[in-house]
């Protein structure tokens, strides 16, 4: 009767439920099933540690969470470590409970000497237990941050004695004490590879990787640990995924998806055979995205750069949503990874960028700054025009520029060229930037220094106390540096500094630049300083042009001019506004330059120019042309008006009398097209 009773206990109580145990009840006579019963329960008390406790769980019992600190829920997926209790029985159940005891209070202590004290007052010394000693005291130099164990650790006997105990016969541990025996001795770097304990307990889980005794999640903690040993190239790193891929995905715990991310990383030149296994992968991994932590999904995602797998969209979608909500917890390492895999995969999202502005704003000063280069990156990689952190980045490098190196410098003054954008403070912020250059200026290399200076020109700050260096034959050379030519993307910079000085700065009187290092456009193929045309826009802006002045031969498409800047769309006029025809080189007397800005020449989702569009109509001005923007933002903007909105914007900039030749032009335009329909015949 106390059986039954204990039965229904079992049976309606989730949070004493252990699996197998109902089963053993109904299949095994009841002295059979108190020994049962009392097995499971003894590992189930064994947990009740007063740390962090581990609850491993497959797809199907995805409502399992485990608690950092005895409140909050939170999602498993950290890379598993077992811990003592969960795999330092032998393959025979402890007899008493004064070996129970034992392993709760190893698990228990928090320095090597009470470890070490305790574990030199224990005879005999099971093999687990000494196992299960060993890795307690790896976790606890890997707590500290040491990185390795301190020399009185490795000297001392008992320490000594523990890894002989473990070398000399590591059949007795189970198969999870064997590979988190092994995995502990990884945690604290360097490792001694031919070590013989490592060597014995390798040679072991080789034994029973052959033997097909390993079990999913053992298979995953030993592939991850034949990466950090020998790399991706190991025959048995290959016999592990084989046994991984014949295993069915719906049995695997969303950590063990994870760990098999990590073991293919480690080995990319292994994809193309193992392509159709990581397809296979990427479908089943967005079910378990919502039971990783933060660290997980980071690793996901630069696996996935690793491995290319630009395919798995569903995937990265997923990824994403959860990225948004677990952006505070993320370490600065993390975050890192989270920001490349997004700008490698072109992959923004609104709700991203938002709370990626809540945290820096929340971090401010405390933002890292290598994290705080990895979000200027990000914006500047996806155009995204994000005022509130490009200010908070730029108070932190008025407040702490002795925190960033030249590097980080560069990085961090490029994206508000590239974006035209003047944060608040920027007089400080460029001041700051001339005193730090004027100090360190040999720490820059010469191509970093170049791009950092152009960047601050593409906003208007002239660097003019740099342009006589940057000019000179010696940062020339220095710019070639061993090759026999410069780069192109180095001489349009170095011309369009150049032009900015002749145009923008006449008072500049230093030296100039030597024809041989200006270029002859700044739009080429690769490298380019100008955003092509949106080829759909253009289209339509030729139907309304062809509308308004009666005839293609009224103006010229891409258009080289003297100054290397390319006109999308130029108009010629005379004296009086009337229009000449584009193929006329004489008594012109105003040039118009239209400029068909589709949406790559603009932030994202916003109507603010980039950097590179900005500068080339302020110097396109500077040369005398009238600009005129027909842009895609223009609400009247679509394929049947778009002759309407050119007529707009092209009389909004010529003078009157050219309106109304333009007008009287259209009009007669209209009259003969009306004279030729009834006649019945097309004219041209």
């Amino acid at each position: 009767m106390a059986f039954i009773t204990l039965r229904r206990a079992f049976c309606h109580t989730s949070v004493f439920w252990i699996p197998g145990a109902v089963v053993a009840l109904k299949i095994h006579p009841a002295s059979h099933a108190q020994k049962v019963v009392k097995d499971h329960l003894r590992v189930w008390f064994c947990s009740l540690q007063p740390e962090p406790s581990r609850v491993r769980f497959h797809h199907t019992y995805s409502k399992n969470f485990h608690s950092e600190n005895g409140n909050d829920l939170h999602p498993v997926g950290e890379p598993w470590v077992s811990q003592p209790q969960e795999w330092n029985q032998p393959e025979q159940s402890l007899k008493n409970e004064d070996e129970e005891m034992v392993f709760r209070r190893l698990n228990s202590f928090s320095s090597f000497e009470e470890v070490l004290s305790f574990i030199s007052t224990l005879d005999p010394l099971p093999v687990a237990l000494a196992a299960a000693a060993l890795l307690r005291i790896c976790e606890i130099g890997n707590r500290d941050g040491e990185q390795r164990l301190p020399r009185g650790v490795l000297e001392n006997r008992v320490f000594q004695a523990l890894c002989l105990r473990c070398e000399r016969d590591p059949s007795p541990l189970t198969n999870a004490g064997l590979v988190a025996a092994l995995q502990s001795l990884l945690l604290l770097p360097p490792v001694d590879h031919q070590s013989h304990l490592i060597l014995s307990l390798m040679a072991e889980c080789q034994r029973r990787l052959r033997r097909g005794s390993l079990e999913v999640h053992h298979l995953c903690v030993l592939g991850e640990s034949l990466v950090q040993l020998q790399g991706g190239s190991c025959e048995t790193l290959k016999l592990v995924i084989s046994h991984l891929q014949r295993e069915n995905l719906e049995t695997f715990a969303p950590e063990d998806i994870v760990s098999i991310y990590r073991i293919l990383q480690a080995c990319p030149e292994e994809v193309d055979g193992q392509q159709t296994f990581l397809n296979t992968v990427n479908q089943f991994s967005p079910s378990v995205v919502p039971y990783l932590s933060p660290k997980s999904i980071s690793d996901v995602l630069s696996a996935l750069v690793a491995l290319d797998q630009t395919h798995a969209r569903p995937l990265l979608i997923k990824l994403g949503k959860y990225v948004v909500r677990y952006i505070p917890r993320f370490t600065n390492a993390e975050l890192r990874k989270v920001l490349e895999a997004f700008v490698y995969f072109g992959h923004s999202d609104r709700f991203f960028t938002e709370a990626l502005e809540q945290h820096v704003a929340a971090l401010c000063f405390a933002l890292d700054p290598a994290v705080a280069i990895s979000v200027m990156e990000y914006c500047s990689r996806k155009r995204i025009l994000s005022k509130p952190i490009l200010d908070v980045v730029a108070e932190i490098f008025v407040c702490q520029s002795e925190k960033f190196s030249p590097s980080q410098i560069s990085e961090l003054i490029e994206p508000f060229g590239k974006l035209n954008y003047l944060p608040p403070n920027a007089p400080a912020l460029f001041r700051k930037v001339e005193n730090v250059l004027s100090a360190q200026l040999h720490h820059f290399p010469p191509k970093m220094l170049l791009r950092l200076l152009h960047s601050c020109a593409l906003i208007g700050c002239h660097p003019i106390n740099f342009m006589s260096k940057i000019f000179s034959p010696f940062f020339l050379q220095r710019l070639q540096g061993k090759e026999s030519y410069l780069d192109r993307l180095s001489l349009a910079q170095l011309t369009q500094l150049f032009l900015t000085s002749v145009l923008e700065c006449p008072f500049y009187k230093g030296p100039r630049l030597l024809p041989k290092y200006q270029v002859k456009s700044f739009l080429t193929p690769c490298c380019s300083l100008e955003t092509p045309m949106d080829l759909h826009l253009y289209k339509s802006v030729v139907i309304g042009l062809i509308d308004l002045l009666g005839s293609r031969l009224y103006f010229a498409s891409k258009v080289l001019t003297p100054y290397c800047y390319t006109i999308d769309v130029e108009i010629k006029l005379d004296e009086d506004g009337f229009v000449l025809p584009s193929t006329v080189d004489e008594d012109i007397h105003k040039r118009v330059a239209l400029c068909v800005d589709g949406p790559q020449r603009f932030c994202l989702d916003s109507k603010h120019l980039l950097g590179k569009e900005a500068i080339k109509q302020r110097h396109l001005r500077l040369l005398g042309y009238q600009v005129v923007r027909v842009w895609y933002h223009l609400p009247l903007f679509s394929l049947q008006n778009v002759a309407y909105v050119t007529k707009i914007c092209f009389f909004s900039y010529v003078p009157g009398r050219t309106v109304q030749t333009l007008l009287e032009r259209t009009a007669t335009c209209e009259q003969s097209r009306s004279k030729a329909e009834e006649g019945g015949a097309r004219q041209v």
